[in-house]
Protein backbone atom coordinates (compact mmCIF):
# COMPACT_ATOMS: atom_id res chain seq x y z
CA UNK A 1 0.00 0.00 0.00
CA UNK A 2 1.40 3.37 -1.04
CA UNK A 3 2.65 6.46 1.62
CA UNK A 4 2.21 10.03 1.53
CA UNK A 5 4.95 11.39 1.63
CA UNK A 6 6.47 14.96 1.23
CA UNK A 7 9.61 17.23 0.44
CA UNK A 8 10.30 20.85 0.10
CA UNK A 9 12.89 23.33 -1.11
CA UNK A 10 14.89 21.32 -3.88
CA UNK A 11 16.59 24.15 -5.38
CA UNK A 12 17.28 22.76 -8.66
CA UNK A 13 19.39 25.35 -9.81
CA UNK A 14 22.43 23.60 -7.82
CA UNK A 15 23.63 20.40 -10.09
CA UNK A 16 23.80 18.81 -6.23
CA UNK A 17 20.28 18.78 -5.93
CA UNK A 18 19.05 18.49 -9.19
CA UNK A 19 21.12 15.05 -9.32
CA UNK A 20 18.83 14.05 -6.04
CA UNK A 21 16.17 15.04 -7.67
CA UNK A 22 16.95 12.95 -10.90
CA UNK A 23 17.12 10.38 -8.69
CA UNK A 24 14.17 10.53 -6.75
CA UNK A 25 11.68 7.60 -6.96
CA UNK A 26 9.03 6.46 -4.82
CA UNK A 27 9.40 3.13 -2.40
CA UNK A 28 5.85 2.26 -4.63
CA UNK A 29 3.55 3.10 -7.62
CA UNK A 30 0.61 3.87 -5.40
CA UNK A 31 2.98 6.81 -3.39
CA UNK A 32 1.96 10.50 -3.67
CA UNK A 33 4.25 13.24 -2.94
CA UNK A 34 3.84 16.75 -2.00
CA UNK A 35 6.06 19.21 -3.63
CA UNK A 36 5.70 22.40 -0.54
CA UNK A 37 7.49 25.11 -2.70
CA UNK A 38 10.66 26.69 -4.21
CA UNK A 39 11.50 24.14 -6.70
CA UNK A 40 13.14 26.89 -8.76
CA UNK A 41 13.35 30.15 -9.99
CA UNK A 42 13.19 29.62 -13.99
CA UNK A 43 9.84 28.10 -15.19
CA UNK A 44 11.69 25.52 -17.34
CA UNK A 45 13.40 24.21 -13.90
CA UNK A 46 10.25 24.37 -11.91
CA UNK A 47 8.27 21.90 -15.07
CA UNK A 48 11.35 20.12 -15.29
CA UNK A 49 11.14 18.79 -11.77
CA UNK A 50 7.10 18.45 -11.66
CA UNK A 51 7.29 16.41 -14.74
CA UNK A 52 9.98 14.09 -13.90
CA UNK A 53 8.26 13.43 -10.21
CA UNK A 54 4.68 13.68 -12.50
CA UNK A 55 5.56 10.41 -14.59
CA UNK A 56 7.31 8.69 -11.13
CA UNK A 57 4.55 9.19 -8.28
CA UNK A 58 0.69 8.31 -8.37
CA UNK A 59 0.39 11.94 -7.55
CA UNK A 60 2.05 15.23 -6.82
CA UNK A 61 0.77 17.92 -4.80
CA UNK A 62 2.30 21.69 -5.27
CA UNK A 63 2.47 24.64 -3.47
CA UNK A 64 4.30 27.67 -4.50
CA UNK A 65 7.35 29.13 -2.48
CA UNK A 66 8.94 32.41 -2.81
CA UNK A 67 11.28 31.34 -5.00
CA UNK A 68 8.87 30.00 -7.92
CA UNK A 69 6.57 33.53 -7.13
CA UNK A 70 10.33 35.48 -7.79
CA UNK A 71 10.94 37.00 -11.58
CA UNK A 72 14.00 36.43 -12.41
CA UNK A 73 15.84 38.36 -15.66
CA UNK A 74 17.22 35.31 -16.76
CA UNK A 75 13.61 33.84 -17.13
CA UNK A 76 12.32 34.01 -20.70
CA UNK A 77 8.71 33.99 -18.89
CA UNK A 78 8.62 37.47 -17.43
CA UNK A 79 5.41 37.49 -15.73
CA UNK A 80 4.78 38.96 -12.26
CA UNK A 81 2.85 38.49 -9.37
CA UNK A 82 -0.81 36.87 -9.83
CA UNK A 83 0.09 36.34 -13.41
CA UNK A 84 3.49 33.88 -12.92
CA UNK A 85 1.24 32.63 -9.92
CA UNK A 86 -1.44 31.67 -12.59
CA UNK A 87 1.03 30.66 -15.26
CA UNK A 88 2.72 27.96 -13.01
CA UNK A 89 -1.03 26.66 -11.90
CA UNK A 90 -1.79 26.08 -15.69
CA UNK A 91 1.98 24.52 -16.03
CA UNK A 92 1.28 22.01 -13.38
CA UNK A 93 -2.31 21.03 -14.32
CA UNK A 94 -0.86 20.17 -17.87
CA UNK A 95 1.40 18.02 -16.27
CA UNK A 96 -1.35 16.46 -14.05
CA UNK A 97 0.21 18.04 -10.67
CA UNK A 98 -2.58 19.43 -7.95
CA UNK A 99 -2.16 22.99 -7.23
CA UNK A 100 -4.05 25.09 -4.66
CA UNK A 101 -6.24 26.17 -7.51
CA UNK A 102 -7.94 22.34 -7.70
CA UNK A 103 -10.47 20.49 -5.62
CA UNK A 104 -8.80 18.98 -2.41
CA UNK A 105 -7.68 15.81 -3.14
CA UNK A 106 -8.52 12.49 -0.31
CA UNK A 107 -5.97 9.94 0.64
CA UNK A 108 -7.82 6.75 1.30
CA UNK A 109 -4.15 4.77 1.98
CA UNK A 110 -2.88 3.59 5.18
CA UNK A 111 -3.12 6.50 7.63
CA UNK A 112 -6.73 8.11 5.60
CA UNK A 113 -8.85 8.92 4.86
CA UNK A 114 -7.11 12.66 4.83
CA UNK A 115 -8.31 15.82 2.80
CA UNK A 116 -4.99 16.87 1.26
CA UNK A 117 -5.01 20.72 1.18
CA UNK A 118 -2.53 22.79 -0.23
CA UNK A 119 -2.50 26.27 0.28
CA UNK A 120 -1.10 29.16 -1.37
CA UNK A 121 -0.80 32.17 1.57
CA UNK A 122 2.66 34.08 1.19
CA UNK A 123 3.32 36.61 4.51
CA UNK A 124 2.23 39.86 5.74
CA UNK A 125 5.55 40.46 8.02
CA UNK A 126 3.03 39.75 11.20
CA UNK A 127 6.10 37.98 12.86
CA UNK A 128 7.50 41.19 13.91
CA UNK A 129 10.55 41.20 16.14
CA UNK A 130 10.08 41.92 19.80
CA UNK A 131 9.60 45.55 20.81
CA UNK A 132 8.15 46.45 17.29
CA UNK A 133 4.64 47.33 16.52
CA UNK A 134 4.52 47.64 12.81
CA UNK A 135 5.85 46.83 9.49
CA UNK A 136 7.63 49.84 9.18
CA UNK A 137 9.29 48.96 12.37
CA UNK A 138 10.25 45.55 11.99
CA UNK A 139 11.52 46.11 8.54
CA UNK A 140 13.89 48.62 9.87
CA UNK A 141 15.01 46.67 12.50
CA UNK A 142 15.45 43.76 9.83
CA UNK A 143 17.62 46.40 7.39
CA UNK A 144 19.96 47.61 10.59
CA UNK A 145 20.91 43.83 11.14
CA UNK A 146 21.33 43.12 7.60
CA UNK A 147 18.74 41.25 7.34
CA UNK A 148 16.76 41.56 4.03
CA UNK A 149 14.64 38.47 2.27
CA UNK A 150 15.34 38.95 -1.75
CA UNK A 151 11.41 38.71 -2.37
CA UNK A 152 12.09 42.38 -1.96
CA UNK A 153 13.77 42.95 -4.76
CA UNK A 154 12.12 40.21 -7.45
CA UNK A 155 8.60 38.86 -5.70
CA UNK A 156 6.42 41.13 -7.07
CA UNK A 157 2.25 41.44 -5.90
CA UNK A 158 1.16 42.79 -9.15
CA UNK A 159 -1.81 43.97 -9.41
CA UNK A 160 -1.91 44.04 -5.14
CA UNK A 161 0.02 47.20 -3.91
CA UNK A 162 1.61 45.23 -1.60
CA UNK A 163 2.25 41.88 -0.56
CA UNK A 164 0.50 42.58 2.57
CA UNK A 165 -2.24 42.91 0.34
CA UNK A 166 -2.07 39.97 -1.57
CA UNK A 167 -1.76 37.87 1.53
CA UNK A 168 -5.26 39.23 2.38
CA UNK A 169 -6.64 38.31 -0.91
CA UNK A 170 -5.13 34.96 -0.25
CA UNK A 171 -6.07 34.33 3.34
CA UNK A 172 -9.93 35.38 2.34
CA UNK A 173 -10.42 33.25 -0.94
CA UNK A 174 -8.48 30.45 0.45
CA UNK A 175 -10.81 30.77 4.17
CA UNK A 176 -14.18 30.27 1.90
CA UNK A 177 -12.74 27.62 0.23
CA UNK A 178 -11.65 25.49 3.44
CA UNK A 179 -15.34 26.37 5.19
CA UNK A 180 -17.29 25.45 1.94
CA UNK A 181 -15.17 22.02 0.66
CA UNK A 182 -13.81 20.26 3.56
CA UNK A 183 -16.00 17.19 4.48
CA UNK A 184 -16.90 17.25 8.27
CA UNK A 185 -15.18 14.79 10.31
CA UNK A 186 -12.27 14.48 7.97
CA UNK A 187 -9.11 15.10 9.40
CA UNK A 188 -7.21 17.29 6.51
CA UNK A 189 -3.31 17.38 6.32
CA UNK A 190 -2.48 21.19 5.09
CA UNK A 191 0.24 21.95 3.00
CA UNK A 192 2.03 25.22 2.82
CA UNK A 193 5.51 26.73 2.13
CA UNK A 194 5.33 29.10 4.66
CA UNK A 195 4.92 27.90 8.26
CA UNK A 196 0.74 28.41 9.46
CA UNK A 197 2.55 28.88 13.09
CA UNK A 198 5.58 31.26 14.31
CA UNK A 199 6.89 28.63 16.75
CA UNK A 200 9.49 27.18 13.99
CA UNK A 201 10.67 30.84 13.58
CA UNK A 202 12.01 30.81 17.19
CA UNK A 203 15.78 29.01 16.06
CA UNK A 204 16.30 31.06 12.72
CA UNK A 205 20.09 32.28 13.02
CA UNK A 206 19.04 35.93 12.08
CA UNK A 207 15.28 36.21 13.54
CA UNK A 208 14.39 38.71 11.72
CA UNK A 209 13.83 36.24 8.74
CA UNK A 210 10.64 35.43 10.40
CA UNK A 211 9.13 38.85 9.25
CA UNK A 212 9.12 36.54 5.52
CA UNK A 213 8.07 33.44 7.24
CA UNK A 214 4.29 33.42 7.65
CA UNK A 215 1.17 35.32 9.01
CA UNK A 216 0.17 35.50 12.58
CA UNK A 217 -4.23 34.94 10.86
CA UNK A 218 -3.40 31.58 10.48
CA UNK A 219 -2.08 30.69 14.11
CA UNK A 220 -5.44 28.62 15.02
CA UNK A 221 -5.90 27.06 11.40
CA UNK A 222 -4.29 23.38 12.08
CA UNK A 223 -6.92 23.42 14.89
CA UNK A 224 -9.71 24.96 13.37
CA UNK A 225 -9.29 22.82 9.98
CA UNK A 226 -8.92 19.55 11.81
CA UNK A 227 -5.26 19.01 10.46
CA UNK A 228 -3.76 15.80 11.03
CA UNK A 229 -0.58 17.23 10.10
CA UNK A 230 0.71 20.65 9.24
CA UNK A 231 3.62 20.31 6.16
CA UNK A 232 5.85 23.35 5.57
CA UNK A 233 9.00 24.24 4.43
CA UNK A 234 11.14 27.55 3.65
CA UNK A 235 13.48 27.73 6.76
CA UNK A 236 15.95 24.94 5.67
CA UNK A 237 15.38 23.77 8.61
CA UNK A 238 14.36 19.80 8.57
CA UNK A 239 12.61 18.62 11.41
CA UNK A 240 9.63 17.58 13.51
CA UNK A 241 7.70 20.06 15.81
CA UNK A 242 4.19 19.35 17.83
CA UNK A 243 2.03 22.23 18.81
CA UNK A 244 -1.30 21.94 20.78
CA UNK A 245 -1.20 18.15 20.06
CA UNK A 246 -0.58 18.48 15.89
CA UNK A 247 2.58 17.80 13.68
CA UNK A 248 4.15 20.63 11.99
CA UNK A 249 6.71 18.78 9.82
CA UNK A 250 9.38 20.81 8.13
CA UNK A 251 10.48 18.39 4.71
CA UNK A 252 12.90 20.58 3.16
CA UNK A 253 16.46 19.74 0.89
CA UNK A 254 17.75 23.22 1.40
CA UNK A 255 20.86 24.38 -0.34
CA UNK A 256 24.18 21.99 -0.50
CA UNK A 257 26.08 23.63 1.99
CA UNK A 258 22.93 23.39 4.32
CA UNK A 259 22.52 19.50 3.81
CA UNK A 260 26.00 18.48 2.64
CA UNK A 261 26.92 18.34 6.28
CA UNK A 262 24.05 16.88 7.85
CA UNK A 263 24.27 12.56 8.37
CA UNK A 264 20.95 11.91 6.66
CA UNK A 265 20.44 10.57 3.34
CA UNK A 266 19.75 13.80 1.18
CA UNK A 267 16.42 14.48 -0.79
CA UNK A 268 14.67 11.50 0.89
CA UNK A 269 11.25 11.73 1.40
CA UNK A 270 9.56 12.35 4.66
CA UNK A 271 6.50 10.01 5.26
CA UNK A 272 3.65 11.80 6.36
CA UNK A 273 0.78 9.35 6.09
CA UNK A 274 0.48 6.90 7.80
CA UNK A 275 2.39 8.86 10.97
CA UNK A 276 5.93 7.66 11.03
CA UNK A 277 5.95 9.30 14.46
CA UNK A 278 4.18 9.01 17.49
CA UNK A 279 2.66 11.70 18.82
CA UNK A 280 3.92 12.84 22.56
CA UNK A 281 2.89 11.98 25.48
CA UNK A 282 2.18 15.89 26.42
CA UNK A 283 -0.13 17.44 23.99
CA UNK A 284 1.46 20.90 24.19
CA UNK A 285 4.88 20.18 23.93
CA UNK A 286 7.43 20.62 20.91
CA UNK A 287 9.84 17.64 19.51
Amino acid sequence: MGKLVAISDLHVRYDENRQIVSELVPESSDDWLIVAGDVGELSADIEWALSLLARRFAKVIWVPGNHELWTVPEDPVTLRGEDRYRHLVEMCRGLGVVTPEDPYPRWEGDGGPAVIVPLFLLYDYSFRPSGTHTTHEALAVAEKAGVVCTDEFLLHPDPYPTRQAWCRARLEATEARLRSELPEGVPTVLISHWPLVREPTRVLRYPEFALWCGTQETADWPERYGASCVVYGHLHIPRLLWHHGIPHQEVSLGYPREWQPRPAVPGRPVQILPPAVPAPLSPGGFR
